[in-house]
């Protein structure tokens, strides 16, 4: 699996996401900027973005993934 297929597969299940991918192979690192994250706490923004690839984590496609969740106001701090 490539990094890329990841990045389309979250933003297909998040509105308006922003998603930036890094790995290779089964292992992969994102970061996933969206307002759907807005008032909810740190394990349930995670819970969201692993329902996205649920299958590919089931069927080895996926086997690490380390996620950064962010909402726009919070990732654009990080910016400044």
């Amino acid at each position: 699996m490539q990094a890329e297929e990841v990045q389309h597969i979250i933003e297909s299940q998040i509105p308006e996401a922003s998603v930036i991918t890094a790995g290779e192979g089964c292992n992969f690192e994102v970061t996933v900027v969206s307002d759907v994250f807005s008032g909810l706490m740190p394990v349930k923004r995670q819970q969201l973005v692993y329902q996205c690839v649920n299958q590919q984590i089931a069927d080895g496609s996926i086997h690490a993934l380390t996620i950064k969740t962010y909402t726009p106001a919070q990732w654009q701090k990080l910016q400044d």
